[in-house]
């Protein structure tokens, strides 16, 4: 099947298409996709301009009346939707569930928002004046969404910008742009009036510079990658756009002496290699006191050998693909790396290309240990099946390793001390932190975003997710 473009309305195909094929199984085209233009970019942006007026008069309930339409529509088709999101992006089949529900989920929650929009009513210092805020819209937003969750990223970033009030256009990450096209679709389907939500897929830096040009653009927000982040906030602010943007992590699972160490590795082997360790939130450092480190690297070491690397489509499969082959080398580039800078490697990094396997981008999931704290593997956002392994002398020694990094997205501690738990929380330099659970793994109903290099701007997720979305209108009133 073809798929087009949403332009105001319209589905629009062009000459030239981009084809979406699975990790898995290189030979199954799951889908081919218009290769959207700067033209076609600047149209959508035109289009949401024009939508905006009256899609912001109309009222909030009733603007949320259409996610909870666009939600049923999805949970009709769950499976079928679960299973494209395996064949394009590897993920096995029950992480792609998990995803899809969690995307239904996001437009009920928003669609609820509709009816809760909050505003503040205070107190007046003058006689017989009524002071209060309402929130406003902001107008034409711009949402870029990576491939590793395509489901869930577009779907917190259009639900909240949608109740809100403003008009999107959507560009997703060429290696999976089918499951956020379903979104989109089921959004046509609910009825959302023409221009309000816009779509445009396709590779390059030429199509995210038309959107932030665009006329009448007003904010964008971005997830994906530091080197591609900073060049689209650059951009935006030279036009003083508000601007919003999800990166990279080096996130730490700390391990101290005293914590439950099967359910440390459990929590470990979860946060590095579920997903094929291609989260933003991913546990790509473990720092373990020296007390309990050899048995938890040997305990690691078993837990990972032990895992299915395999096709997600098939029962048992714990770890899926690579997304491509570029993300395939830039994780074989790291695993020779470390070996090169001196790290020893435990198990895992091979390339895996043995029948049924030849027709894909696997990689063994690895594990490193004497991993020093300058080493690339210790410092540089990997995005896939490797772990390093540090050992640290004692919990300060611990929680300085974990902040040693430019980054500051997520973090897990492993202790039975509820003392250092606390301090944990309370010192490490992270926007997500958790007690004995994988580091990676949020909740649409609660903030989240990262510290230092991971993030600018506000929180994206649960009701502060609208602070992006939205401008503040104070008016005083006297009687």
């Amino acid at each position: 099947m073809t798929h087009g473009n949403l332009i105001g309305g319209r589905w629009v195909e062009g000459p030239q298409f981009v084809e979406n094929r699975n990790p898995a199984d290189t030979r199954d085209v799951v889908g081919i996709f218009t290769r959207g233009t700067s033209e076609d970019m600047t149209g959508a942006v035109h289009a949401a301009h024009e939508a905006f007026a009256a899609w912001a008069a109309l009222p909030a309930p009733a603007r949320g009346a259409f996610l909870f339409k666009a939600a049923g529509l999805l949970d009709r088709r769950f499976e079928q939707l679960a299973s494209e999101m395996t064949r394009e992006e590897g993920k096995t089949l029950n992480e792609a569930r998990g995803e899809v529900r969690r995307s239904i989920n996001i437009l009920r929650y928003f669609g609820g928002e509709g009816a809760r929009l909050p505003g503040l009513l205070a107190p007046s210092e003058r006689d017989r004046v009524f002071a209060y805020a309402i929130r406003r819209p902001l107008g034409v937003v711009g949402l870029v969404t990576p491939w590793n969750f395509p489901s869930a990223i577009p779907a917190w970033k259009m639900a909240p910008a949608l109740v809100a009030g403003n008009t999107v256009v959507l560009k997703p990450a060429t290696a999976a742009p089918l499951s956020s096209w379903r979104i989109v679709e089921a959004l046509v389907e609910a009825g959302v009036p023409d221009g309000v939500v816009n779509y445009v897929a396709g590779p390059g830096a030429a199509l995210a510079d038309a959107m932030v040009g665009g006329l009448g653009m007003r904010a964008i927000s971005f997830t994906g990658s530091c080197e591609t982040g900073a060049r689209v906030y650059d951009h935006a602010v030279r036009r003083r756009l508000r601007v919003q943007l999800e990166m990279g992590g080096k996130n730490p699972t700390v391990v101290l002496a005293d914590a439950d160490l099967a359910g440390a590795v459990a929590d470990t082997v979860n946060g590095a290699f579920a997903s094929t360790g291609q989260k933003c939130t991913a546990t790509s450092r473990v720092i373990v006191e020296s007390a309990v480190h050899d048995e938890f690297v040997e305990r690691l070491v078993e837990r990972t050998r032990a895992l299915k690397v395999g096709n997600g489509m098939e029962p048992g499969t714990d770890i899926g693909p690579a997304v491509d082959q570029h993300q395939l080398e830039n994780v074989l580039g790291y695993v020779e790396r470390g070996q090169r800078e001196g790290a020893t490697l435990r198990c895992g990094g091979r390339r895996l290309e043995a029948p049924p396997l030849d027709h894909g981008f696997f990689v063994e999931p690895a594990v490193f240990t004497d991993v020093g704290e300058g080493m690339a593997i210790a410092q540089e956002e990997i995005f896939g099946p490797v772990l390093a392994v540090m050992k640290a002398k004692d919990f300060d020694d611990a929680v300085r390793i974990a902040n040693a990094v430019a980054f500051g997205l997520s973090a897990s501690v492993q202790t039975r001390d509820l003392s250092r738990a606390f301090d944990f929380v309370n010192r490490i330099e992270a926007g997500l932190v958790t007690v004995n659970l994988p580091s990676a793994g949020v909740e649409y109903q609660l903030p989240f975003g990262g510290t230092k290099a991971s993030s600018v701007g506000p929180k994206e997720q649960g009701p502060h997710a609208l602070d992006f979305y939205t401008d503040w209108k104070t008016a005083y009133l006297r009687y």
